[in-house]
């Protein structure tokens, strides 16, 4: 009797060991309670983070959305009424134009020539401010690159391949050919065969 009193007053006893396993037992329990709300205030931590992050995401696709709506608009504009500008600057020409078809030719046809020469040289000036220029065809050599052979001539004046003359001027758009200068091109005089004589 007094030995099991020693024993449950040293705490070794059945008894003392159950508190101190419940004890453990509340121990665990209450570090899986802290450990899982935690994880609780994580995980909405993460879905907050996941809805901002959403939100951030269609407001990125609305503005994409918006400026691809905003190219389209500002390409078809560009489309429509790109030539503006050049369509301006040549009106002034066609004012020429029309002043020159009103004033009556048989009074001064030098002077009507002459408007017509200036009206000539406003508007290559106008193309020439947009990137139009001229090719030079006469006295150089046959480039197919920039021109177009509409006939041979023989000639002793010209070397062969030589441009002779031109029939219709071509323009180059900045560093595009947009229209060949039609040209013809010497070739060398035929040697005239023994016994043709002058028809």
């Amino acid at each position: 009797m007094k030995k099991a009193e020693e024993t449950r007053d040293n705490g070794t006893g059945p008894t003392a060991k159950a508190e101190g396993e419940g004890k453990q037992s509340r121990k665990r329990r209450s570090r899986r309670e802290q450990e899982l709300e935690m994880l609780k205030v994580q995980l909405e931590g993460k879905a907050e983070e996941t809805k901002e992050n959403y939100d951030r995401f269609l407001r990125a696709q609305a503005e994409l959305e918006n400026y691809k709506k905003r190219v389209e608009r500002e390409k078809s504009s560009l489309v429509k009424y790109g030539n503006e500008e050049l369509i301006k600057a040549i009106l002034p020409v066609i004012d020429n134009l029309e002043r020159a078809l009103d004033h009556p030719q048989g009074e001064d046809p030098d002077g009507f020539r002459e408007g017509i020469k200036i009206t000539l040289s406003q508007l290559l000036q106008v193309l020439e401010k947009f990137g139009v220029s001229p090719i030079s065809a006469t006295g150089e050599p046959f480039d197919p690159s920039k021109h177009e052979a509409m006939m041979q001539v023989e000639s002793a004046d010209h070397e062969p391949n030589t441009v002779v003359s031109e029939l219709q001027r071509g323009y180059f758009l900045n560093d595009r050919l947009i229209r060949p200068a039609m040209v013809s091109v010497a070739q060398p005089p035929r040697q005239k065969e023994e016994g043709e004589g002058p028809s």
